[in-house]
Parts: structure tokens; C-alpha cells; sequence
């Protein structure tokens, strides 16, 4: 209980938010159009109204500030902001309403669905010209003042090289909800994923990074709580300083949980990537929620018509638009993000619909404010940056074109790999120019095969086991009327559509997985599995499921024998890619080992001569080699020695019909080494299967092949 009366003084403009200083606490809220600003106090979580409301009165360049002396970590608070309600002057104050603040670094209480949270009348048609004073105080939700004194132990950035990144997107919930081994009250939390059952399995499965899906706080939109379904993905961000209230166990502070995650994975060499959502928020469109920026300064903090105020610009698809060109918001942004640096010690960031970003005013521009505070930022630029680079704007698909030190989820290497195994024409050289790291698209202005984010599959989208099972999308479960999600996915059934019981068209489809898996995972770039892929999850077709937080997006714990052979291969797989010729700095050119030119990559025809101009174009070609030198692949590690690896040879086979592929000669003494043979279930690296050069290996139908140079005859060393 706040006791009265509660002593106040002028306060500090900075820093943004409620600071604890040790004897009190400074409140700060910038609003650029409000004519007054009210600090409200809840007494609890359960409480209908807040216990006090104190009047801030100072106001330093555009920032409400006061200082309570009484005040301390654990105190819930809100704001009420004044000023005009005049949508089509881009203004939306309306003081009945609880705002958080978009400073807030915990949320006590989520949203509590109500009439009262919209800012406009209910009973009579949509008019949201149109003020509504029902307090919502009872329903909106709550920040707290925290101040944490967490011990950090000395944790140290594992700082992984990007060519040897290797990310597992994930999320928090879903992946260890039915874990049998983690405790069930962990399950679905920070504290679960931080589990010993949990670090092991991904210590064991050879990834290096954890890509998590949004845990900034985030809202349920009410269209979804009306049908019982919850905005599950998290793609609807409500507070970019505050870990989702929803991942704790209730039974400490969610900042300590997201802490304590990120120092256990950090102690297993696990780097934490952030997908982070600043392009809109969760108040929507202009019918949405008055939650939090709308109510504080709606003209500043949002993308407005030039023409009709009273509308959203709407690059996102989600209603609004953030205002980046503001220099409040690129405040907010670049101080969110160097918080979660250096408060939560997070290694990086996935940035959703990047290309909203850097649009400035309306076109991307690749010098736009964004991109280059981003650069100049002695802390954001030295951290992993990921850029999903389109948004649904117009010049929104911006694949390729942005400037160092980011690197991009390419969307046209997940579309050539999965057109080329799925058996379309003409997808040879596309497929090829994919795997060899996409140099057309990222080999300018200094930058590596590493700005590629290779991914088949991801959050958004079939599984990869559904790729394989399904032809058409399966969301019904959505409610939407199947109306919902990608309706072209480039995937292939193999003969039926979902599940089967012909064992031929099982086998294939498992077949086809390794292919995906092993394409994925020896191409230049930094490969991205979509977590569950390795074990062969399913969304029973659905490929939108944002709102599914249920056993169609959840992994399937304990695992069947196929799932826990396709794991073992995939494991196998990211063990292979540890040789350097996969990991490589720079893109293939060749050099000269002796004087003599040697090339680091060839393509093989089936003939196992180098690909001819003919053969790239023949528009029925299905069947390639790519050959990888290890001697002109030479790189240097962070101590600059030099790095050395074996030469591989990968023959791939997207058509139906076996095909005799002949085997490069290479030199005398040296055979090739069968590593993988995708038309195998299970892997057994102990079993030595050799084939002579210049000798045709039976390449099946639909299969990959990776095989290892050897020399059975090594040299006799000089005598001493």
C-alpha cells in the first residue's frame, strides 16, 4: 500500500522511463502534442484503479519528468496523457485511458480484454472521430519499477565467428512445452529453456545460436481472444524494453529468468538472437486499442497519410506503422537495443520486416538514418544484425541490397533450393548460384558469403516435414476460412496429400528431408534450421500458424525412431560442416597453390567433366556435382593460422531416374570416400564405403550424395 502523501520533486529529463537511483525513483515520458501528462500508482496487480494520481508538471525539451523520493523497485504504475482527441489532425489523447510506458523494462499486468480499451464508443457504428471516457483502469495493463542487481558471474559473449554460425530459430513456449525430461512447472519458460535436458539437446544437435521468436512483451489481438486463439509467434509487440511476462515462472522476475537463460546458454557456447519487431506495434490499426504510443503522441510515434491523418501508412500488413523517421522513435529503437546488449547480454537481433526501416520518407534508402545510426553505433554494430529484407510496401523486397554489417534471411536462396527439389525445370543455375553463396547478391561493398541467411523453412510457413507432405496449406484450425497464409509454397507431396500409410511415398518424403537438410547445411552462408525441422515436426499443413499455441506448433516430445534417425543425420550433417569448405570468408575465385592455378570450386556434369555453357541452360537438367577443394579453399582462423580442409565432392539428383555419375579423377592414389548417400536412413560413420576415381556411382533418383577425397597410399616420409 502507497502511503500519502506522496512527496514529489522536478525530476530529470533522462534518462527515459522510471529510474531507481537508490533513493528514489525519476519518471520521464517524452509526448511532443500533449497539453499534460498524469502519473498513476497501483497499489496491486488486482487492483480496479489506481491509489494515486500525481500531476508532472516539468517539461525539458519534449520529456515529462518527476522525481518521487518515496518510491521503489516493485512500484506498478501507468500513465494518463492530455491533450486534443482529433483523429483527423493525427491526434489521439484520450486521459480515460492507462497508457504504459515505452520505457517500461518489466510488465507487471498483461491486458485484460475489455470494451473500455478502444478509444472510441462500442454501441453505434465504427466512428472513431468520435471520444469514448470509459476508464479502463481496471484492464489496462501495468509496468513496475524494477532495479536488478543480478550477478552476471563473470558471463562473457561466446562472439562466434559468422562463418561459423549455425542458428536454430526457435521459440521460447513451444520448444520445451512437452518436454518430458524438464519439470513441468519450467515448461514454456525462460527457466525451461535454460534446463540441463534443454542445453544439452542443443549442444548436442551442433548449433551455435538460438534465433528466438519475439520476447519482447507483446498483446493477443481481441479478435483472436474472442475465437480462444492467442497471437502465439509474438509478432505484436507492446513494450521493447520488457521480457514476455508470459515465459517467466511467476516465481521470480522475468528479467532474472531471461538472464539467467542467457548466461546458461552463453556457458554452453550458445549465442542469443533476438527477433525483434520494430516496425509496428500491437495497438493496430486505426480502430485498435489505445494501450501505450497511440495515447502518449499518436502524430510522433506513427506513420500517418499525409492527406488523412486519421489513417495509418501500412507497410506491415498489421495496421500501423512506426515512425523511424522521428528522431524519438529511432531513439526508442537504438536505446531498446542497447539494452538488451548490455543490461541482458543478448549477442543479436533478427529484425522483422526490415525494409520498413530504412524507408525514408517512403522508398528504401540505403543511407536512410536507421541504416547508418545502426553502423556509426559503437555497440549495436560490434552484435550479430539479420535483416528480413522486404515488408509489404511497395520496393518493399529489398533481398541483397543492404549495406554492411548486416546480413539477410534470403528469401531467394529458400525458393531455388526448394524449386530445384521439388523437381521444376530450369532451376539448375539458380540452384547452383545458391549454393555457392549467392555472390550476385552479396558480393559488393565488401561483404562475405556470411551476409546470407540460408533457410529453406522457418517460423512462417510450412515445416519442413510438411514440405514434403503437403500441396495446399492447411489452416483451418485458423479460423480464418483457409483464407489465411502463403498460397504458393514451391513444395511437393510426393504422390499424396498429408499423411499416408504407402511406404513408398513415406520413404521418399523422409528421403527428401535429408536432401533439404544436407543442401541446407553444406551451402556457403550461414544456414538457419527452423526449430523442430531436425526431428521432423509437423503442423498437420498449416502454414500460417501465428495463433496455434497448442500441439500444431509445439515440438513433439519424446521422439519416434524416424524422428530420432532423421535427428542423428542431421547432427551427422552439421559435424561435415565443420570443414572449412563450407565455411568460407570469402567467395570462390581460385588461386594459385605452386604457381599453379587451382580452382576451389567445379561444377560436374554427370559425365564428371566440368559443366559446360549448354548444359547450365538445358532447361531438363536435374543432376549436378559441385566439387570442393580443400587446398584452394584455404582461410585463416582468429589467430590467423591457416586453415586447411579436405576436398568434398556432393552430387545432387532432383529428377526421378537413377543416374550414373562419374566420379572426378582427381590424382593418382586417392579415392572418394561415400560420407552420405541421402537414399539411407541411418548414418554410420564408423562403415567405410570407397570408390575409384573415374568410376560411375549409381546417383538415385531424388538423392544426394557426399563423398570425402582419401589417399589409401600415403607418401613414405623422408627419412631422417
Amino acid at each position: 500500500m502507497i502511503k500519502m502523501p506522496v512527496k514529489t520533486r522536478p525530476g530529470k529529463p533522462s534518462p527515459l522511463g522510471a529510474t531507481w537511483d537508490g533513493e528514489g525513483v525519476n519518471f520521464a515520458l517524452f509526448s511532443e502534442n500533449a497539453t499534460g501528462v498524469t502519473l498513476c500508482l497501483f497499489d496491486s496487480v488486482d487492483a480496479a484503479a489506481e491509489s494515486h494520481r500525481i500531476k508532472v508538471t516539468q517539461r525539458t525539451n519534449l520529456v515529462w519528468h518527476i522525481y518521487l523520493p518515496d518510491a521503489r523497485p516493485g512500484w506498478l504504475y501507468g500513465y494518463r496523457v492530455y491533450g486534443p482527441y482529433k483523429p483527423k489532425a493525427g491526434h489521439r489523447f484520450n486521459p480515460s485511458k492507462v497508457l504504459i510506458d515505452p520505457y517500461a523494462k518489466e510488465i507487471a499486468r498483461t491486458i485484460c480484454w475489455n470494451e473500455s480499451m478502444l478509444a472510441y464508443p462500442q454501441n453505434r457504428p465504427k466512428n472513431d472521430q468520435v471520444c469514448d471516457d470509459k476508464d479502463n483502469a481496471a484492464y489496462a495493463p501495468l509496468c513496475k519499477v524494477i532495479h536488478s542487481a543480478y550477478d552476471w558471474d563473470n558471463d562473457q559473449p561466446p562472439k562466434r565467428p559468422w562463418q561459423e554460425t549455425i542458428i536454430y530459430e526457435t521459440h521460447i513456449k513451444g520448444l520445451t512445452a512437452r518436454h518430458p525430461d524438464i519439470p513441468e512447472p519450467l515448461r514454456g519458460t525462460y527457466s525451461g529453456l535454460a534446463s540441463e535436458p534443454m542445453l544439452d539437446y542443443l549442444l548436442n544437435l551442433g548449433i551455435t545460436a538460438v534465433e528466438l521468436l519475439p520476447i519482447h512483451h507483446h498483446v493477443d489481438d481481441w479478435f483472436l481472444v474472442k475465437k480462444n486463439l492467442t497471437n502465439y509467434w509474438g509478432y505484436n509487440t507492446l513494450a521493447y524494453f520488457s521480457p514476455d511476462l508470459r515465459y517467466g515462472t511467476g516465481k521470480s522476475s522475468p528479467v532474472d529468468e531471461f538472464k539467467d537463460m542467457v548466461k546458461s546458454l552463453h556457458k554452453k557456447g550458445i549465442e542469443v538472437i533476438l527477433d525483434v519487431v520494430f516496425n509496428h506495434t500491437g495497438e493496430g490499426d486505426r480502430y485498435g486499442p489505445t494501450l501505450s504510443f497511440r495515447g502518449i503522441d499518436n502524430r510522433s510515434y506513427y506513420r500517418l497519410l499525409h492527406e488523412s491523418p486519421e489513417e495509418y501508412t501500412d507497410y506491415t500488413g498489421c495496421g500501423n506503422t512506426l515512425n523511424v523517421t522521428h528522431p524519438q522513435v529511432l531513439k526508442l529503437i537504438m536505446d531498446s537495443l542497447r539494452y538488451w546488449i548490455e543490461e541482458m547480454h543478448v549477442d543479436g537481433f533478427r529484425f522483422d520486416l526490415a525494409s520498413t526501416l530504412a524507408r525514408e520518407p517512403h522508398d528504401f534508402n540505403r543511407a536512410s538514418a536507421f541504416l547508418d545510426i545502426i553502423y556509426q553505433d559503437p555497440v549495436i554494430s560490434q552484435v550479430k544484425l539479420i535483416a528480413e529484407p522486404w515488408d509489404l510496401g511497395e520496393g518493399g523486397y529489398q533481398v541483397g541490397n543492404f549495406p554492411l554489417p548486416w546480413s539477410e534471411w534470403n528469401g531467394k536462396y529458400r525458393d531455388a533450393v526448394r524449386k530445384f527439389w521439388k523437381g521444376e525445370v530450369r532451376q539448375t543455375a539458380e540452384f547452383a548460384t545458391r549454393l555457392a553463396g549467392s555472390s550476385d547478391l552479396y558480393d559488393t561493398g565488401g561483404r562475405s558469403p556470411y551476409a546470407s541467411i540460408n533457410f529453406i523453412t522457418s517460423h512462417d510457413g510450412f515445416t519442413l516435414k510438411d514440405l514434403v507432405s503437403y500441396h495446399n496449406k492447411q489452416n483451418k484450425a485458423n479460423l480464418e476460412n483457409n483464407q489465411d497464409g502463403e498460397n504458393e509454397n514451391h513444395s511437393w507431396n510426393c504422390g499424396a496429400e498429408g499423411p499416408t500409410k504407402d511406404p513408398h511415398i513415406q520413404a521418399l518424403r523422409e528421403q527428401q528431408q535429408r536432401n533439404l537438410m544436407a543442401t541446407l547445411l553444406i551451402s556457403q552462408g550461414v544456414p538457419m534450421i527452423s526449430g523442430g525441422d531436425e526431428m521432423g515436426r509437423s503442423q498437420e499443413g498449416n502454414n500460417n500458424a501465428y495463433c496455434q499455441d497448442n500441439r500444431i506448433s509445439w515440438h513433439h516430445w519424446p521422439l519416434d525412431p524416424k524422428q530420432s534417425a532423421f535427428l542423428e543425420f542431421t547432427k551427422y550433417v552439421i559435424r561435415i560442416r565443420k570443414n572449412p569448405v563450407f565455411r568460407r570468408l570469402h567467395f570462390f575465385q581460385g588461386r594459385k597453390i605452386h604457381g599453379s592455378e587451382i580452382k576451389d570450386l567445379t561444377w560436374l556434369s554427370p559425365s564428371g567433366k566440368e559443366m559446360r555453357d549448354a548444359e547450365w541452360h538445358d532447361a531438363l537438367s536435374k543432376c549436378l556435382g559441385m566439387k570442393l577443394s580443400g587446398e584452394a579453399a584455404q582461410e585463416t582462423d582468429a589467430f590467423g593460422e591457416s586453415i586447411q580442409g579436405e576436398t568434398l565432392l556432393i552430387l545432387m539428383n532432383a529428377g526421378p531416374d537413377t543416374v550414373p555419375f562419374t566420379l572426378p579423377y582427381h590424382r593418382k592414389n586417392l579415392v572418394w570416400e561415400l560420407l552420405i548417400d541421402t537414399t539411407q536412413q541411418n548414418i554410420n560413420p564408423t562403415e567405410h564405403v570407397f570408390y575409384n576415381t573415374k568410376e560411375a556411382f549409381p546417383l538415385s533418383g531424388h538423392a544426394l550424395a557426399i563423398f570425402q577425397l582419401k589417399n589409401l597410399k600415403p607418401e613414405k616420409p623422408p627419412p631422417i
